[in-house]
């Protein structure tokens, strides 16, 4: 999974990825176009249940689900138009799952602002219409090549046309992509589009020190963000900063100190995995406890594929046991005899937090 931190130059990407990653990687800089070529860092994904899991069977140790961000570049006005490398920085957006939109609700002066003063909205609207500008361009071509294929009489081409003339017109209603109705079929034929609005949103919207703790009404207004399918959480990268040299505990009493309970980069990637339809299973022995990242809905032997596709065409079965009960019981021999492990076929679906155990053929 690729996630992007996009947003307007200096609105505090490049300080979130370096929070997110816990290094340096990026320059955070004060001034425009600090970052040209994008930065990549794989995250961890902290979940605790991973060491409890982990003491119960003796590990020797544990290896977390992961994350890749992409810090691009700042977009500006135009950029569809290929402002300030504006058609290179798409084609970075292009390439990743979802888009992280960082969004800059803090006032400093000493901070300069690309527009020149404070205002979330139009932010949001500046980066979201340089994207929709991107997906007109992209539906046009299509279009254009469609009509040649209705001409020529081919079999899909009508249904293509329907859906294709529907995406404009939410483009052209300023609207993204992703919030339109759709069916399953209209979802696979427009994905070959990679259209830029088609992808998840998350907004981060980097408040003051003591604004972190505003509630999410109060986020979405300052924002005008409304559709609540797109997630919308506080961040300050200031805090986080502050805290880059923390150990994982100092960093937790810090935030209880403040009053933040949850994590917010833990809270973002919560969100990124939730948006992709993303979840994850255990495996757990002596050598190693493991999180392996899977798609909601996954069948047993399609989790087994994950590890190595050979296990998914040798799959026979899978001892399964959710984590919950190899914790209490003490591993898998408390929790065999507890009743807890049961044998799962092809057709089980995998559920999150499940911990399993792989049976295959010759």
């Amino acid at each position: 999974m690729q996630v992007g931190i996009v947003g307007l130059p200096n609105v505090g990407k490049s300080t979130l990825f370096n929070a997110l990653t816990k290094s340096y990687a990026a320059e955070a800089a004060n001034f425009p176009f600090c970052t040209i070529e994008p930065n990549t860092g794989i995250v961890n994904v902290n979940d605790d249940r991973l060491e409890q899991i982990r003491a119960v069977v003796n590990g020797a140790k544990i290896i977390p689900a992961t994350v890749e961000f992409v810090d691009i570049a700042g977009l500006v006005e135009w950029a569809s138009k290929g402002e300030w490398l504006g058609n290179k920085f798409l084609s970075h957006i292009r390439s990743v799952d979802a888009i992280l939109q960082v969004v800059r609700a803090f006032d400093d002066s000493n901070v300069h602002h690309v527009s020149g003063s404070l205002d979330p909205k139009r932010d949001i609207e500046i980066i979201n219409l340089e994207l929709i500008f991107a997906d007109i361009d992209t539906i046009d071509r299509r279009i254009g090549d469609n009509q040649k294929k209705l001409r020529s009489g081919e079999k899909d081409a009508k249904a293509r046309e329907e859906i294709y003339a529907r995406v404009k017109q939410q483009l052209e209603d300023g609207k993204i992509v992703s919030l339109m109705e759709m069916t399953d079929e209209e979802k696979l034929m427009i994905a070959d589009l990679h259209l830029l609005t088609n992808k998840p949103f998350i907004y981060a919207v980097n408040v003051a020190e003591d604004a972190i703790n505003a509630p999410e009404s109060e986020l979405r207004a300052m924002t005008g963000i409304s559709g609540t399918q797109i997630p919308v959480l506080p961040v300050s990268a200031k805090i986080e900063m502050d805290m880059l040299e923390f150990s994982d505990e100092d960093k937790k009493m810090f935030l209880a100190d403040i009053g933040v309970e949850f994590n917010p980069m833990d809270a973002i990637i919560k969100k990124c995995y939730d948006l992709l339809g993303l979840q994850y299973y255990f495996t757990a022995g002596e050598i190693e406890v493991r999180a392996w990242t899977i798609h909601r809905g996954d069948t047993a032997p399609e989790a087994a594929g994950v590890i190595h596709t050979d296990f998914q065409k040798k799959f026979i079965k899978a001892e399964t046991v959710n984590y919950k009960d190899i914790i209490e019981f003490g591993g898998w021999v408390g929790a065999r005899e507890k009743g807890k492990v049961k044998m799962e076929g092809k057709e089980y679906i995998v559920q999150d937090g499940d911990v399993m155990l792989f049976k295959f053929g010759a």
